[in-house]
């Protein structure tokens, strides 16, 4: 995967994962050693209800729902730490990663982000998965990502990586989500992902074609039996610079038990009608466009995301109800610069809309700035 300066959450990702320029680094014999990271203060303030340390799009409130107003937050949970390596040897380099931050538990407790090797070609541990990435992902201040792309995450995998094309076995009951039963019924995750992806430059335009192949599962007490259904996803991306200064993002994902590969998925991937016992996938749908404008120091971003799922079919079978979040959409404006290297700056306001399977419908609007230190 090409891991361009597409946007904030990329940029930093890129360059923590290719050594930064203002890293700690250290030679030992073969090998070249680098710590890095960066502090990160988020000033937030939500309009009406509280979405958290990070936009939690399932607490926007509804129209007509009362609560309290106006609240602000502070902190510092982003921030990241992280040691990279790389050795010289006589059949390919090899490269190690450990990097983790402090959004565990929705903030305040350290986790895991990347810990994996590359050698030749394969790639082992925890790091992006390889359905989606960062072409058609506008750059936020805020944590969450606009809904509607692949979800650029990180989970387990194995892959192999030959010039644009990878394959990958990843972890099934993860990122794209499991079957949600009760007992005394359990999901289960008979396979790994299997998840293809080709990215590729034409001039100004950078693209990648991404897809995923799943297998949904659980085992039924009642019959002592196991129902399954195949759940597939396809996302296709872009960026493209058509002058110096201005680049165009754009982004459609799409799938049937695609669950949270998709970013912002409002359903799970599958249900189980409640009549037959039958497994059922969720199609879901999502798209992002963009647009940044070098200004100053920096550079200026409008970005659009939605996320749907169709949920009809689950309603009338009796899985859910018609509360059910069926759609999120995001718009963000902001302005992110550098005064100088190693220190960014950014402000942002974001407009947030959820809408539940029954047609109701909340909005809000939060106000967010930042201030981050790197090394």
């Amino acid at each position: 995967m090409d891991m361009k300066p597409i946007t904030l959450c990329a940029a930093l990702a890129g360059t923590a994962l290719s050594g930064s320029v203002t890293a700690f680094e250290w030679q030992i014999g073969d090998t070249r050693a680098s710590v890095y990271g960066y502090a990160k203060l988020d000033i937030i303030h939500d309009l009406d209800a509280n979405l958290g340390n990070s936009v939690k799009r399932g607490d926007i409130r509804l129209d007509g729902e009362k609560g309290p107003e106006g609240h602000s937050i502070l902190h510092g949970y982003q921030s990241r730490l992280g040691v990279s390596s790389l050795t010289a040897t006589s059949r390919g380099e090899v490269k190690a990663v450990l990097e983790g931050d402090f959004f565990g538990s929705g903030g305040g407790s350290f986790r895991l982000r990347h810990a994996y090797g590359e050698w030749n070609g394969i790639t082992a541990g925890q790091t992006w998965t390889n359905f989606g990435g960062f072409l058609g992902m506008n750059p936020t201040v805020d944590f969450t990502p606009q809904p509607g792309q692949g979800n650029a995450a990180r989970q387990a995998q194995l892959r192999y990586s030959r010039g644009g094309f990878s394959a990958a076995l990843e972890d099934p009951g993860s990122l794209g989500g499991k079957v949600s039963v009760a007992a005394p019924d359990s999901a289960k995750q008979p396979l790994p992902d299997l998840t293809l992806r080709y990215q590729g430059k034409a001039g100004s335009l950078d693209f990648g074609a991404s897809a995923v192949l799943r297998q949904l599962a659980y085992y039924r007490a009642a019959s002592d039996e196991e129902r399954s259904a195949v759940g597939w996803g396809l996302n296709l991306e872009a960026a493209y610079r058509p002058v110096p200064g201005l680049v165009l993002r754009g982004a459609l994902t799409h799938g049937d038990g695609i669950g949270g590969y998709l970013e912002g998925s409002p359903a799970a991937p599958a249900y189980v009608d409640p009549l037959t016992g039958e497994l059922e996938p969720i199609e879901a749908s999502g798209a992002t466009a963009g647009v940044s404008l070098a200004a100053g120091p920096g550079d200026i971003t409008l970005g659009y995301g939605v996320a749907r799922a169709e949920l009809d079919e689950a309603v009338a079978a009796g899985a859910l109800t018609g509360a059910a979040n069926q759609q999120f959409e995001a718009w963000h404006l902001n302005y992110i610069w550098s005064p100088l290297a190693g220190v960014s700056y950014g402000i942002e306001t974001s407009y947030h809309r959820r809408q539940v399977q029954d047609g109701r419908e909340g909005d809000t609007v939060r106000l967010q700035g930042m201030v981050m230190y790197k090394f």
